[in-house]
């Protein structure tokens, strides 16, 4: 029996905009219950002597070097624009904010 309730499936649900039908209301509890006790057994490892880390694999540095290239006109950067105005992108007015 699943210790996930169908109306803590449907909570979870809607807290992510997802319509479930009931079937699935079911099938998603046994799944996240599932997942649930597979995730609360690493608590049962024995850690001690593994030190922190954030990457399996020791990284530093992947990123490129940066280096300066030539870029858009502000003309050819307005050329694709659905609008533009004094040279710069026109967007909708958002929330009804002032100009």
């Amino acid at each position: 029996m699943s210790q996930i309730t169908r109306d803590e499936v449907a909570h979870l649900a809607r807290l992510a905009r997802l319509a479930l039908d009931e079937d699935e209301l079911d099938r998603f509890g046994g799944e996240l219950d599932a997942i649930v006790s597979a995730i609360s057994r690493i608590g049962d490892l024995d850690t001690a002597d593994v030190p922190p880390t954030s990457h399996a694999l020791p990284l530093t540095n992947v990123t490129r070097p940066d280096e300066v290239r030539p870029g858009l006109t502000q003309q050819q950067a307005l050329s694709g624009a659905p609008a533009h105005e004094d040279g710069r992108f026109r967007v909708p007015r958002i929330l009804g904010e002032e100009a």
